[in-house]
């Protein structure tokens, strides 16, 4: 993605079924969980860099021992500054006694993270500040065992201040209206009142203090406490949380938003964000990794006793697509095939564009994230190329032995055009001399395109197409092509976001840039403005059940075509010599590429949740209003 945004965080689990014993035995270590957490952390770094967090919770400690431990870091390596601490921790304890990995009961009680549940997150940061007080995991503590509770997830909410409210009226008083904290307040809230719950029964039992602890474990339901907790959450989230005592629990969205996979044997129970983190660390087959089905919950017993419960009522599936397209990495196997999927339904718009003269035509890609659906993209040509072959041969007509010679030389033309300079930093702020220090951001590969050469550069998707504009187009002008057709294997941006990435501002998008523009060749824009800030006011005065998507109107004139012809129209600007089309994935070439993840709303504006219906309205009555603020 050549506009860099930043998106979904990333979670990885594991919950071990036997003692550290077992693992120092059958493995050679008893720091197996910890160095398997790292590798899972590391495996999904691409899922978070502005701060990354661990916990864990050691089962069966004496009272005064300690039995959890937490390490957050928002530095620049945020992964390895929190696994140095942890490795820090058993070099300290290993001075003091050299045969202490050895003796797996003593390392457990002198090593803060040598426990059976360990919780990892990675944080992007959607909006706020970079604080330590903003990384997972988050932790509400209590004398209780029961009622300390560790949090972390991969999710956005919509309706926070709803919920902050129901919190207000539950007595309580939270320390900052945020989405997390409400999360974890709300399940702790009813966690408090189960475990209360469950004493005072115990007590008429006859059962006394220190006896009714194991019991309050054995009959805690968090499959009540999640229903409860979560009644009202509009949003896309996959949840997990530790408790003292030993249980665990990982949570998913009603519609499938965020995603969530799961291993489960007779050792051990993991959950990570991306499925090749679990297949490579582990090394477990494809078809032994589970997706966690949306609105569902995995809830774990300190024994080690795993049951997959319904939380909340899914509703259709609407998983999000970008992962697909660009955010989870491109080792999963199905992910893999559908973005060269995506590749090779473009084709036919391409063949279009150059008017099927692949002989000067050249193919790239921007960024190296568009690989692979630059493959896909290849195949699309080279199966064009044989096709043609084969009609050439079977026809009736004859041909000389100089065009079956040119057919058969007939190759697609592939050159490694544009290669970003990461070492360039673009320090100055004064907005003339920063254009043009961004505009060589990228170096060009000279030589190897003709005058008479159609340029085709496949992105992942396009935002806001700030880099194109200021970057990457000029550079490739410099190879004087006769044109230049930038393709997205993502269909055209054009609502925001509100479940995790951070696409809040509608204004920021090249597509709403391009819808705007069109209105005002048309002269029909105020009106228009006008209408769709009426309509969004109106529509927040409604239940939410209620609140429609009004901006969908701002677009309804146009056809996708135009879009993208005013798109580029808008890149090409005054200083590009150079022909420039854009082409963008169709909504239903998207949905056969990726059949799973049918979460389209940023291009399609059919929010999931009503709450992305009062978001959206929300993001444009901020436009009209000359607000630059988020929607959420």
């Amino acid at each position: 993605m050549s506009d860099a945004i930043k998106h979904e965080c990333g979670i990885a689990m594991i919950h071990l079924k036997k003692d550290l014993q077992y693992f120092k035995e059958k493995y050679g270590t008893a720091m197996f969980a910890i160095n398997k957490m790292y590798l899972m952390m590391e495996k999904q770094h691409n899922r978070g860099q502005d701060g990354a967090g661990l916990a864990c919770v050691k089962l069966n400690m004496k009272p005064g021992q300690r039995y959890i431990a937490r390490a957050r870091s928002n530095g620049q390596q945020p992964i390895q500054e929190i696994f140095k601490k942890v490795n820090k921790s058993v070099q300290q304890a290993s001075e003091k006694d050299p045969d202490l990995l050895n003796n797996v009961d003593q390392f457990k009680e002198e090593v803060p993270y040598a426990g059976e549940l360990m919780l990892g997150h990675l944080r992007y940061g959607t909006f706020g500040k970079n604080s330590i007080e903003s990384v997972h995991p988050f932790l509400r503590q209590n004398n209780w065992m029961h009622r300390n509770l560790i949090v972390a997830g991969n999710f956005n909410l919509t309706n926070v201040n709803e919920l902050f409210d129901t919190l207000v009226e539950l007595g309580q008083h939270p320390k900052e209206k945020a989405d997390t904290i409400t999360v974890m307040e709300k399940i702790g809230h009813f966690l408090d009142d189960a475990v209360a719950k469950i004493y005072k029964k115990l007590k008429k039992e006859g059962f006394n203090k220190a006896d009714a602890s194991p019991q309050i474990a054995e009959r805690l339901s968090m499959k009540k406490v999640l229903r409860k907790a979560s009644k009202k959450w509009d949003g896309g989230y996959t949840i997990a949380g530790l408790l003292g005592h030993g249980e665990s629990f990982v949570f998913r969205d009603p519609a499938g938003i965020r995603p969530a996979y799961y291993y489960d044997d007779e050792e051990i129970l993991v959950v990570a964000s991306e499925r090749p983190a679990i297949q490579t660390v582990f090394n477990v087959p494809f078809d032994d990794i589970q997706e966690l089905p949306p609105g569902y919950a995995l809830l774990t017993k300190k024994s080690g006793a795993v049951k997959l419960s319904e939380i909340q009522q899914p509703v259709e599936r609407k998983s999000c697509s970008f992962e697909r397209i660009y955010f989870s990495r491109g080792g999963d196997a199905e992910i893999y095939k559908e973005r060269k999927k995506l590749g090779s339904l473009l084709f036919p718009q391409i063949q279009k564009a150059i008017q099927n003269d692949l002989e000067n035509t050249v193919f790239s890609f921007i960024p190296n994230t568009a690989e692979t659906s630059f493959y896909g993209l290849l195949g699309a040509v080279q199966d064009n190329i044989v096709q043609s072959l084969k009609n050439t041969i079977l026809s009736e007509k004859k041909h000389s032995n100089e065009e079956l010679e040119k057919l058969f030389s007939l190759r697609p033309r592939i050159e490694k055009i544009a290669i970003k300079d990461a070492k360039l930093r673009t320090f100055i702020t004064e907005d003339v001399s920063r254009d043009d220090l961004v505009a060589h951001v990228y170096d060009v590969t000279y030589g190897v395109i003709k005058p008479t050469d159609h340029l085709v550069i496949i992105d992942d998707s396009i935002v806001r197409g700030t880099t194109l504009q200021k970057s990457i187009l000029r550079m490739l002008d410099r190879l004087n092509p006769k044109k230049i057709i930038i393709v997205s294997s993502a269909p055209q941006i054009r609502y925001p976001d509100c479940y995790g990435i951070d696409m809040a501002r509608i204004d920021n998008f090249i597509a709403f840039k391009a819808a705007i523009a069109l209105h005002e060749d048309q002269k029909t824009l105020d009106a228009t403005l006008e209408t769709v800030y009426r309509n969004c006011k109106q529509n927040q005065e409604l239940p939410i059940e209620e609140v429609e998507n009004c901006v969908k109107a701002l677009y309804e004139p146009f056809t996708d075509e135009q879009v993208s012809a005013k798109i580029a129209q808008i890149l090409k600007g005054e200083n590009i010599n150079a022909a420039v089309e854009v082409i963008f994935q169709t909504i239903e070439d998207l949905h056969e590429a990726c059949p799973k993840n049918l979460g389209d709303w940023y291009f399609s504006g059919n929010y999931p949740t009503p709450g992305g219906n009062r978001v959206v309205n929300r993001a444009f009555m901020n436009f009209y209003e000359g607000k630059s603020v988020r929607a959420y």
